[in-house]
């Protein structure tokens, strides 16, 4: 079947709008026809460090209409609304304990480029495309899925908001909810608010979280993580970073979130937790960080990592949507959209002052 699809040609390149081959859904597979696709950070980190003229389709937070079930998948129908989200086995140790985001094979059904067997779900006249991120490879028209990486929605969900909810907002809330899980009586910082910070934010509030403070170098996204929930909000260029969130906290946050995976950040970070404190990160491109592990032992801190907000898409998608209906999660408040074919603007705006961009077909 031909459709179209976002080609990326390497690493400085744009994205390029094609026709291509998708191959017929597999018994396991399902067909699944784009609404709306986010743009995530990890779609052009991951582009930027493909080989140069490597044909390749990016996009992993996709929503659409199923227009086709392989016979073998159960409890998804064809006409039915769905947000796609990273894929699983579903049978290793890791996802049978409910830790589907640690499965044993994540970096192969994620970032593999092929299905486990090798084969290609896009090809062009040239040869195979480099294709199936995150099970789906939704900057296309069309995307071949699995079970384990579909939730089914309401038939009335709005997929444009909901698309996002795939990786990016379940990123952020996932790691409040699932991992430092702060209390009223708790002080979260979040550093960087940008569409995973302020979901952490949005998460945070929903939760009644007494302090949440977010960070950034931007006053526009300052004031709109004030607008979604924090209490309090700060300018990440303060030389006094550290001292201004210790005198809100009394004393140091009880919890902190990363996301820009600049190691000064993280650093200060850790500096302004409280004893026993806790630090989740989630931004790329940290390498090594250089904490003061005297710090890190004298004061009882804690520092993980995350991988999609500890979430299992399944339990934590529903969760934001039923937030969102209630007014908790306003996260069409970070959305801007851009027609498909626009999908180089939409990078380059991204880049400047749109937080969450999402394409809509």
């Amino acid at each position: 079947m031909r459709t179209q699809a976002a080609v990326s040609h390497g690493p400085d390149t744009g994205f390029t709008i094609e026709d291509v081959e998708i191959s017929d859904p597999r018994p396991d597979e399902i067909l699944v026809r784009l609404t709306a696709v986010g743009i995530c950070h990890t779609d052009l980190v991951t582009k930027a460090q493909m080989p140069t003229r490597v044909p390749a389709v990016f996009g992993h937070e996709g929503a659409g209409v199923v227009e086709f079930v392989g016979a073998a998948v159960t409890g998804v129908r064809a006409g039915d609304h769905v947000v796609m989200s990273y894929n699983s086995c579903g049978t290793c140790v890791r996802c049978a304990a409910g830790r589907r985001a640690y499965c044993e094979q994540f970096a192969a059904l994620n970032s593999g480029g092929r299905r486990p067997d090798g084969s290609s779900t896009l090809t062009r006249a040239d040869g195979a495309v480099w294709s199936s991120f995150f099970g789906q490879s939704s900057f296309a028209r069309h995307a071949i899925a699995t079970r384990e990486n579909v939730v089914v929605v309401p038939e009335d969900t709005d997929l444009v908001t909901a698309a996002p909810m795939g990786c990016g907002f379940q990123t952020g809330a996932g790691s409040v909810v699932n991992v430092l899980r702060p209390t009223p009586d708790s002080s979260l910082v979040v550093y960087g608010a940008g569409g995973v910070g302020l979901a952490a934010v949005m998460a945070a509030a929903a939760l009644g979280t007494g302090t949440v403070v977010a960070v950034d170098l931007s006053k526009q996204r300052r004031d709109l993580a004030t607008e979604l929930g924090a209490t309090h909000a700060l300018d990440g260029a303060s030389e006094d970073l550290v001292e201004q969130i210790r005198e809100l906290t009394g004393g140091g946050a009880t919890h902190a979130f990363d996301t820009t995976g600049v190691p000064p950040v993280i650093r200060n970070a850790v500096k302004a937790l409280t004893a026993e404190g806790s630090l989740v990160l989630v931004g790329l491109g940290a390498g090594e960080v250089g904490i003061d592990t005297m710090d890190l032992i004298g004061a009882g801190k804690s520092v993980r990592g995350s991988i999609e907000g500890d979430a299992n898409p399944q339990d934590l998608i529903p969760l934001l949507l039923d937030w969102q209906a209630q007014g908790r999660f306003p996260a069409e408040r970070m959305i801007s959209t851009f027609p498909f074919e626009d999908i180089d603007e939409a990078v380059a705006r991204m880049r400047e002052d749109v937080v969450k961009p999402v394409l809509t077909f």
